[in-house]
């Protein structure tokens, strides 16, 4: 199901609850993320120990392995081949077909208790469902196995997002699933579309019924839960050979990690007849791929312009094949990993291909140098705009606001939903009107010509699957001027967000809303006053500072302001006599509040926004710091951890109460 049409659903499914509060089910989907975040990790004890796999790195090695089995069994025997998921092992638990718990591998016999995060994750069900027609019940327990992972699409968008925001990237996707399991506020795992693919079990009841792993398998299926559709059943060790090699062709191919074959027996009185030692069970193997390699020469390094301006460099190689795709560019990272590795132009280098996907440069061949090769020296300016270039750590940046290779995707950045949130004007339509010369700067956005516009193609797809351009049309083009006119007035907080300048995100422009009543105020600033804010250090400061001041900046803002954005602080209180002050005398003004719980008349970002326009700061988090919780129906932890420390809380009534709001607000 596309991601649009699950959203429709659980947002039907959402107003529906609202509407039966009674027929509500504390298992609904709506309720994946319970908004507390939590305070640390318990840990739980595997009712069955999550042993490591041993690990074998060519055709022999498995058929060794093979060869040990069917001597222990007196014969031949059936094994399913599985793609190793390149991930992070959890333990799913149901009891009654009810998810109880989720934990980590930990050490084998203790890991930690994750379920807060796991239940934000859309593949894996709160409960499990009979198949129609099923008359074999669910069983009272099962424990499912399976690796949690993130598609390649999913990291790639947030690499995207944390490069605007001039935020360190993710190494890699096993990595940062990692870090998103481990993260205490839930809603983390909620943002990033983690994946989940089952393939063993753990502890389990009798009725469960399957006697076989790949009746498991179809069990699984059929109560709701992911599982590797490429596994295969190979009724003896030719069959598995034959798999293992012919997946090693398309595995690169995948949306996903994979990093080898799980080749497991059959049957589990076989298994319990193999047993494990004291590390591995012996009834199951994992076939690790070679690594994705090849050597070929470095010609050229061209240093391309990141959204956030950071210039990363891209090498041009002699066309080598790596896993059956062709390949001539790679990432070399960042320059202090050029000098690490002593990359030199005219290298031969080895190339792999990172998470099986992204290809880059690993290492020079030493051996093979003559002499000849050059040393890659970095670019003392911008590739794009000629403007000088600043080196910060491993990485250089442009620091040109108006630098035409980060406009484009800076113009992304700026109609996103967080930002100036223009409806309509998704990343293939911004390229088009760049391409077109429709805009040229942010200030186009809210003039667009409309016959123009509407004369530019989109794509749409038939019910055979065709992909066919069509004119846009004057009704989507009116749809997105309106859009845009609403825009105009979001004020200083979501247009300072929007503007894409370095160490200003989100939390950022709404402490200088908070503070400051206009732009104008803000450019005046100097770096002292704005280190003076609450979460602004020195490095933060000087740089907001310094990029406020800069001519193309300044004048992107009176470009806006000509066609009618406006940059008055909403977090800001205006006086009846015309003053201005920070918002301090109204209830809330100036508090830190955390919300937690569903609420009857508001939707939890709209109550955000209501909030800090009143001029409060909107945490995820209690802490002793906290001067509120506003508490909705499911509260959750959240209230009990107010509770403990004395934080004054407020429910949906005395909310609507102190601030002079209607029911219905």
């Amino acid at each position: 199901m596309a991601d649009s049409e699950y959203d429709r659903l659980l947002a039907e499914l959402a107003q529906l609850e609202e509407q039966c509060p009674h027929a509500a089910d504390p298992m609904s989907p709506t309720k994946r993320v319970g908004g507390a975040p939590i305070t640390g990790f318990t840990q739980i004890t595997h009712r069955v120990a999550m042993q490591s796999i041993d690990n074998t790195y060519d055709i022999d090695g498995f058929l060794a392995w093979y060869r040990r089995c069917e001597k222990a069994l007196n014969g031949p025997f059936v094994i399913v081949a599985d793609p190793k998921i390149d991930g992070v092992a959890v333990s799913v638990r149901y009891e009654q077909g009810r998810l109880v718990h989720a934990v980590t591998r930990g050490d084998g016999t203790t890991g930690d208790d994750v379920t807060a995060n796991v239940r934000a994750i859309r593949a894996i069900p709160l409960r499990l469902r009979l198949p129609t027609g099923e008359l074999t019940p669910l069983p009272s327990v099962v424990e499912v196995r399976g690796e949690i992972y993130m598609p390649n699409g999913e990291f790639e968008r947030i690499n995207a997002q944390r490069a605007v925001r001039r935020e360190p990237l993710l190494a890699n996707a096993r990595n940062a699933t990692a870090g998103t399991l481990k993260s205490l506020d839930p809603s983390v795992a909620a943002s990033r579309k983690l994946a989940f693919i089952a393939h063993g079990r753990g502890e389990w009841s009798t009725a469960a019924g399957a006697l076989n792993h790949w009746d498991f398998l179809a069990a699984l299926r059929g109560w709701g839960i992911p599982v590797n559709r490429l596994a295969q059943l190979c009724a003896n060790d030719d069959e598995a050979v034959a798999s293992i090699k012919s997946f090693a062709d398309v595995r690169a191919q995948l949306p996903f990690g994979v990093d080898g074959m799980v080749l497991r027996v059959n049957d589990f009185g076989l298994q319990d007849k193999l047993g494990a030692t004291d590390k591995s069970p012996r009834w199951i193997v994992a076939f690790k791929y070679p690594a994705m390699r090849a050597e070929t020469r470095l010609h050229s390094v061209e240093w391309q312009v990141g959204k956030g301006g950071t210039l990363t460099p891209r090498a041009f190689m002699e066309p080598v094949v790596i896993s059956g795709s062709t390949v001539a560019h790679a990432t070399l990272h960042n320059f202090e990993e050029i000098t690490r590795k002593d990359i030199r132009l005219g290298d031969v280098v080895f190339v792999e291909k990172a998470g099986e996907v992204i290809p880059q440069v690993i290492a020079p061949v030493i051996a093979k140098r003559s002499g000849c090769e050059k040393p890659i020296e970095p670019p003392t300016v911008c590739p794009a705009c000629g403007e000088a270039v600043v080196r910060e750590g491993p990485k250089l940046y442009c620091i040109n606001t108006n630098c035409s290779g980060q406009f484009r995707e800076r113009l992304k950045w700026f109609v996103g939903r967080d930002q100036m949130n223009i409806d309509g004007l998704g990343d293939r339509l911004i390229d088009q009107l760049v391409d077109s010369n429709i805009v040229t700067k942010f200030a186009d956005l809210f003039q667009l010509p409309r016959e123009r516009v509407a004369n530019l193609q989109s794509e749409a797809r038939l019910k055979s699957g065709k992909a066919i351009l069509r004119r846009l049309g004057e009704k989507t083009v009116d749809a997105i001027m309106q859009s845009a006119t609403t825009a105009r007035g979001r004020g200083l907080a979501r247009v300072l967000a929007a503007l894409g300048i370095r160490h200003l995100g989100t939390a950022a422009a709404k402490t200088l809303a908070r503070h400051f009543p206009d732009m104008k105020s803000v450019q005046g600033a100097s770096a002292n006053d704005l280190e003076a804010l609450p979460d602004f250090g020195t490095i933060t400061a000087a740089s907001i500072a310094h990029d406020l001041s800069t001519a193309a900046l300044r004048e992107t803002i009176v470009q806006l302001e000509a066609v009618g954005v406006q940059f008055e602080s909403l977090e800001y209180c205006r006086g009846s006599d015309g003053s201005v002050s920070p918002a301090t005398d109204d209830p809330i003004g100036g508090k830190t509040i955390v919300i937690t719980g569903t609420f009857a008349a508001f939707e939890r970002r709209a109550l955000t926004q209501l909030l800090e326009a009143r001029g409060a700061r909107v945490t995820g988090s209690v802490s002793a710091k906290t001067d509120l919780l506003i508490a909705g129906k499911e509260a959750g932890s959240k209230l009990q951890r107010a509770n403990e420390l004395g934080v004054e809380v407020w429910d949906e009534e005395r909310l609507c109460e102190t601030l002079a709001l209607p029911p219905s607000a």
